[in-house]
């Protein structure tokens, strides 16, 4: 576990701690904030499914729920690290971002439910990017030069994703049919649907 210099630094939790706390902490809430699709193939028993767009929609409403002690989930990261510094400006500042997603939850030996397999929405980025940038290379070579920009259009995009920590090429494949779950998480199923804070803390101190 890694302690934050700034409000900016990403606060890394191991599996193996996130799995001694499910028996230590009553207060614990784990939140998946990958998209609905991602959290059917595989999550965390006991997590909740608030997909980083939902997320940002209601974070303030999120943040009030929430206790001092939430550890955030993605596949690689990146999704968690954003949604803690969304709830980090809501006044939620020790939320943990688990290190290895639920993939690495899943290998450390901790309780996963298990679905139908589907690409992480990373891997998909990966995939079509790549693509792009063959198609750029191959076509300006056999057709059009100018097919070339394709794949600089494509290196831009993924430098200022980089830098900047947000992925659009993520945000519109998250959308995609493919992507979504038979039952979307709303406001409704998921963020009200969470423990209210103030009562679980109630029942740890009554306990």
């Amino acid at each position: 576990m890694t302690s934050p210099s700034t409000a900016s630094a990403v606060i890394a939790l191991d599996p193996e701690t996130l799995r001694s706390w499910f028996t230590e902490h009553r207060d614990l809430v784990v939140i998946d904030v990958r998209s609905a699709a991602e959290f059917e193939s595989m999550h965390i028993r006991g997590s909740y499914n608030v997909p980083l767009p939902l997320l940002s929609e209601h974070t303030d409403e999120l943040a009030s729920r929430l206790g001092s002690r939430v550890v955030l989930v993605c596949h690689s990261g990146v999704r968690a690290e954003q949604a803690r510094q969304r709830l980090n400006r809501s006044g939620i500042d020790g939320a943990f971002v688990l290190t290895g997603g639920a993939p690495g939850f899943a290998a450390a030996g901790g309780d996963v439910v298990k679905g139908k397999d589907r690409w992480d929405l990373e891997r998909q980025v990966r995939l079509v990017a790549g693509s792009l940038v063959l198609v750029g290379l191959v076509g300006g070579k056999l057709v059009s030069p100018k097919i070339r920009t394709v794949a600089g259009v494509i290196g831009t995009g993924l430098t200022f994703s980089a830098a900047s920590n947000t992925c659009a090429m993520g945000q519109a494949l998250s959308v995609m049919p493919w992507n979504k779950a038979a039952n979307e998480p709303t406001r409704e199923s998921a963020i009200l649907a969470l423990p209210d804070a103030t009562e679980v803390t109630d029942e740890v101190k009554a306990s």
